[in-house]
């Protein structure tokens, strides 16, 4: 039998309020279950179903966290001893993206062909990348499928976690400075003529500041096709540079030295890149498979290039830390703590405690970013709407005398 997700809300004994999901085979099931545990006033409803929009660019794309739940429950089904071909299908009938679900029968035939599951995940790269075919490989070279896959699933949970928290730090700003643009547009377009046709009614010259925003507004209005033909130029020609090597070094490297910004890039990329590389070598995926993949998944190509150079010194002979510290990327103690771990042999303890602490470094750096932009927005606003509003009421104090 099928089960379905149900909501509820319902009151306990003392009349509190409470509410919650849960899978059954009927909403008379969740009513039964609830009054079990002492609940009253209870009210259940199917829970809706998320909208898929399937659109041809985003073909093949599954999101992240439905990876992580398969993940995690993909472990579960085989650590309790069901066979990787059971698991598959089951986790393919009850998923609900259907090109998640696609996936995961392509790769349960694969495996039924009689290639490894590394080798059927391979077949798919946008959904599982480098690291989790790695991984998965290790793990079931190794025999210990199950706890690679929940070091995955608890790798991928932090890198989500990670991610939310550098684009919660960036999308306010981002909103705040796009809706003043849009404000800041409206009123040139649309509200500064008719203010002009009234001041100019009275045959009068208008104080320089209007007359400053005035000749702004006449020249939105009359170039404005042109106006988005150079924003639109501009970003071309950013994507364009970006995509050169010399162009892609030279702005990353300006993004790691910007003041607040900067900081916290580093610190994602130190979390980042300790989370992955040790994760991976506590998997049992080889040290120089492990900086390879670590290094595509940068996100930055100077800090792409510090752990590539990391990896030829490993292939040399060398240790991890010497071309860390000479890149001038990584602080000093992430340095010396990687160094104790290699002398020690415990080099994937030591990156995970790095990851750990690195990870509620970029909480404080996320806090230190939000409490400096709020301010420089408000100032930011308050400088351009105040400069429009004081423009357009001077020629009023002059109504007056243009008037007598």
């Amino acid at each position: 039998m099928t089960t379905t997700l149900f909501l509820w809300q319902a009151r306990d004994r003392q009349g509190k309020k409470l509410k919650g999901e849960t899978e059954a085979i009927s909403d008379s099931m969740v009513v039964l279950q609830l009054r079990k545990q002492g609940l009253t006033d209870i009210k259940v409803k199917k829970k809706p179903k998320e909208i898929e929009i399937n659109l041809p660019f985003l073909k093949g794309r599954v999101p992240e966290k439905n990876v992580v739940v398969f993940t995690r429950q993909f472990a579960t089904m085989i650590n309790a001893g069901l066979p990787i071909i059971q698991c598959l299908d089951i986790q393919a009938k009850q998923q609900e993206h259907k090109e998640f679900q696609k996936i995961l029968l392509a790769v349960k035939e694969d495996v039924e062909k009689g290639e490894t599951l590394a080798e059927a995940l391979r077949k798919h790269p946008k959904v599982f990348d480098d690291l989790y075919c790695n991984m998965v490989d290790a793990g079931e070279m190794g025999g210990a499928l199950d706890v690679i896959l929940n070091r995955l699933a608890f790798f991928m949970e932090k890198a989500m976690k990670l991610k939310k928290k550098v684009k919660g730090a960036l999308v306010y700003p981002a909103s705040v400075v796009v809706v003043a643009i849009i404000v800041v547009a409206i009123m040139m377009i649309f509200v500064i003529p008719s203010f002009q046709q009234m001041f100019t009614g009275f045959g009068a010259d208008l104080p320089w500041l209007t007359q400053v925003v005035v000749n702004i507004s006449y020249f939105m209005r009359h170039n404005i096709l042109l106006i988005i033909g150079m924003l639109i130029a501009v970003g071309v020609a950013f994507r364009a540079i970006y995509k050169t090597e010399k162009g892609r070094h030279f702005i990353d490297r300006i993004f790691l030295k910007l003041p607040v910004f900067g900081i916290l890039l580093r610190k994602v990329a130190v979390a980042r890149f300790t989370r992955t590389l040790g994760t991976m070598v506590s998997s049992g995926v080889p040290i120089l498979t492990s900086l390879e993949i670590v290094a595509k998944t940068a996100g930055n190509v100077v800090i792409e290039k510090a752990i590539l150079a990391t990896r030829d010194s490993i292939s040399q002979g060398k240790t991890i830390a010497e071309p860390l510290e000479e890149s001038g990327i990584f602080p000093p103690m992430v340095v010396q703590m990687i160094s104790v771990g290699e002398s020690t042999g415990a080099l994937d303890e030591m990156l995970t405690k790095i990851a750990d602490f690195y990870d509620d470094e970029v909480d404080a750096a996320v806090a230190a970013l939000t409490s400096l932009i709020e301010p420089l927005l408000m100032v930011f606003l308050g400088s351009v709407l105040g400069t429009m509003i004081v423009a357009m009421y001077l020629p009023i104090f002059k109504l007056g005398s243009v008037v007598h």
